[in-house]
């Protein structure tokens, strides 16, 4: 019993870096911006749900970009050409994720018996993964 709790602390002080955490604070504002943006459009305003997703992304992108670069990973980017490469690297990440959420959205939709902001939901914890290492390793790379 011991020997589970020296490797439990031990992953926790491992994954629970203050990197992890802000990324996971902002992830939640990114998520709730992002699934608030689609439920307003298609609940409110009827918006077609593909089109409603579109707009929540985009939107919801814009949010954790401003975010990430300054209060997750600090960039160091010095001038305007390195801080539009970092930009640039950044929505080529988050463009292939919106591709991820978009393709997967849309198949659950048709697909799944489940409500539409379920499967919003579903993707969006797997785009969020995928996001924090995008980020980390490709975007805000030191």
């Amino acid at each position: 019993m011991e020997k589970i709790k020296v490797i439990i602390n031990k992953l926790i002080k491992k994954f629970c870096t203050k990197e992890v955490i802000l990324y996971a604070v902002f992830g939640v504002l990114t998520t709730i911006c992002n699934i608030g943006t689609f439920a307003l459009l298609n609940k409110v305003f009827n918006v077609n749900e593909n089109i409603a997703n579109i707009f929540a992304i985009l939107l919801a992108v814009l949010f954790a970009y401003f975010t990430n670069k300054d209060l997750v990973f600090h960039s160091k980017a010095q001038n305007s050409k390195e801080r539009f490469i970092e930009f640039c690297k950044f929505m080529l990440g988050r463009a292939f994720t919106m591709v991820v959420e978009y393709v997967g959205c849309a198949l659950m939709f048709k697909f799944l018996p489940i409500p539409n902001i379920l499967s919003k939901c579903i993707i969006t914890v797997v785009v969020i993964i995928l996001n924090f290492f995008i980020s980390k390793f490709f975007a805000f790379k030191k």
